[in-house]
């Protein structure tokens, strides 16, 4: 099969095209002949091994090379072949999953606990817009948060990934959405449900005078301390991302939210969806709301599989609304 393999950290231009043999799927495993993927932040923190303190923490940095070399965390696609064990799933079976890695690739290993049947109203390029951003999204709102019918959300860097996965899912909830974004996506924003739109450009939402019960920050543009002034005094503010450095950032914005819940009356909290262990169920949930027509992906742009270091590098820009999605 043929993928992109990073050997070492380094820009778009270290994911080197190569031929690897098609892996063998093991107990409990399913071998995915890849349709689509995505390009995401978490594809090109671990290119770049960025922040660096992360490398000294463990999970999939290493100290001099990452410990995960074909990127890809998203992954939708048909079933090639089954290990031994697996009962669900059998060749030629359209499905998606969050694998953390192989995405990058013709096929990739995903765990059968980890997969789950493709949403039978989208394409596969569609689908490997979810699982990543979306079970994002809806950690923070479902089960951080968790939005009730009536209430107000914030979603700030409504327009990203994560954020328009936020809108959609807060509306399906019930709730009141007010989205924050740049001039150029205020009709994309309010286009996928959202009841308020605020033009960063002109307005600072922290100076508005409104509350807000839920609070989801996918941009880091303001500090948790800062958005406090939006929340109700039982409010919850949920932070997903941050603006990114080579060796800290996000990290000080992300960890800052918990610590500051300590002292003051609203919850401040984080959604961490790469240690999660319910991807399958997640997706399940997100496929019940993308058949019902209540969420739907919105992607950017679409790259050909040659095209992965583009893709890469045009999403690390930080421009795109939406999604960047790949067709292999």
């Amino acid at each position: 099969m043929k993928a992109f393999v990073l050997r070492s950290y380094g820009s778009p231009d270290a994911l080197e095209l190569t031929t690897l043999d098609r892996p063998v799927p093991g107990r409990g495993d399913v071998l995915v002949r890849v349709r689509a993927t995505s390009v995401q932040p978490y594809d090109w923190h671990l290119m770049r091994g960025e922040p660096r303190v992360s490398r000294l923490m463990g999970g999939p940095l290493g100290v001099r090379r990452p410990k995960i070399s074909i990127l890809g965390a998203d992954v939708a696609g048909q079933v090639e072949a089954v290990g031994e064990g697996v009962t669900e799933f059998r060749p030629g079976d359209e499905v998606y999953a969050m694998s953390k890695q192989g995405g990058f690739g013709q096929y990739a290993l995903v765990r059968a606990d980890e997969l789950a049947p493709k949403p039978e109203n989208l394409t596969f390029e569609q689908a490997a817009a979810v699982p990543l951003a979306a079970n994002t999204a809806l950690i923070a709102l479902r089960d951080r948060a968790p939005v009730q019918p009536g209430q107000s959300v914030l979603v700030i860097g409504a327009s990203g990934g994560v954020g328009t996965f936020g809108v959609q899912i807060a509306k399906a909830f019930g709730a009141q959405v007010t989205g924050v974004c740049g001039p150029r996506n205020v009709d994309l924003v309010r286009s996928i449900g959202a009841d308020d739109v605020v033009d960063y450009a002109k307005e600072d939402f922290t100076r508005r005078g409104r509350r807000y019960d839920v609070v989801l920050d996918c941009a880091g543009s303001h500090s948790a301390l800062a958005c406090r002034r939006v929340m109700t005094r039982k409010g919850t503010y949920v932070v997903v991302g941050g603006k990114g450095g080579r060796w800290l950032r996000p990290m000080p914005h992300v960890v800052a939210a918990p610590l500051l819940s300590l002292f003051v009356s609203q919850t401040m909290t984080t959604a961490d969806v790469v240690g999660c262990t319910e991807n399958k169920r997640n997706l399940l949930a997100l496929t019940e709301l993308i058949e019902a027509g209540k969420v739907t992906p919105v992607i950017d742009r679409t790259y050909p599989f040659e095209e992965i270091p583009a893709a890469v590098r045009y999403q690390e820009m930080g421009h795109a609304s939406g999604k960047v999605v790949v067709k292999i």
